[in-house]
């Protein structure tokens, strides 16, 4: 069985310090995929709030290189915690080099009532009448993901940039947090591979995510829908937004993405 909330808390041995130890099978190719480090990041940025009124809104991030099997350290600083909003920075860092970092706003709800939502919800076929994909082995952390695909499967030459797939852990996630959100909005593949009639190396290098929560009324073994589009590719990179959606068509997460093809 998988914690996948323990795997990504880091321990912490110092204020502002933490240390982390990489499990073997997480990867995507040589390193860990970077919805774990990205989960990492959030557990760290979230430790540094006391204040549970505090929700994290939005997190950008850079991954700088791979995150290697075993031993690494994870660095966290406040930047500035005002009235209403705190700002955190955090880093991970093995053999002495920047892996990936991030910075987070965790802030309380504003006294501003007015909701908003000018994206079309999807209406996909519901998850119990989608059959799961086999048990996926490439890549490699994917064995720890179920999906059930609604739209083109990736490299199928389809003529559309897009992703329309269910997606949860397996086994279910403890609680469904803002750490576990993180993680499956990098679960699946991206959107260029839909049109791709093979397989290529790619590498997400800049991350963007705005969260909505509360989190507590979905249950954490619920699938989430993804849905993602790439909107401009071009000289070996391409933008993507993604979204994930509840069974009942409410917005949890939106993502944007810079993605790599390596070669």
């Amino acid at each position: 069985m998988v914690d996948f909330v323990a795997l990504t808390t880091p321990r912490v041995v110092a204020p502002g310090r933490c240390s982390l130890d990489v499990p073997d099978g997480w990867q995507q190719g040589r390193g860990a995929f970077g919805g774990f480090c990205l989960a990492v990041l959030v557990r760290a940025i979230e430790s540094m709030e006391d204040d549970a009124e505090r929700s994290l809104r939005s997190l950008t991030a850079e991954l700088c290189g791979p995150l290697l099997a075993g031993p690494a350290e994870v660095l966290v600083e406040v930047l500035r915690r005002g009235s209403g909003m705190t700002t955190v920075a955090a880093r991970i860092v093995q053999e002495g080099t920047v892996i990936s970092h991030a910075v987070g706003i965790l802030a309380r709800s504003r006294t501003d009532t007015t909701t908003l939502r000018t994206i079309t919800p999807p209406r996909p076929t519901p998850w119990n009448d989608v059959a799961p994909l086999p048990s996926q082995e490439w890549p490699t952390f994917a064995k720890f993901f179920e999906y059930r695909v609604t739209g083109p499967l990736p490299f199928s030459g389809h003529s559309s940039p897009v992703t329309e797939t269910w997606v949860r852990l397996r086994p279910p996630c403890p609680r469904l947090d803002a750490a576990y959100l993180t993680a499956l909005a990098d679960a699946t593949w991206p959107a260029s591979f839909s049109v791709m009639p093979e397989p290529r190396p790619v590498g997400t290098v800049s991350f963007t995510l705005q969260l909505f929560p509360p989190f507590d009324r979905v249950k954490p073994d619920a699938p989430l829908y993804h849905r993602g589009q790439v909107l401009v590719a071009a000289d070996g990179y391409a933008v993507e937004r993604r979204e994930l959606w509840t069974e009942d068509g409410e917005l949890l997460a939106l993502n944007h993405q810079t993605i790599a093809t390596i070669r």
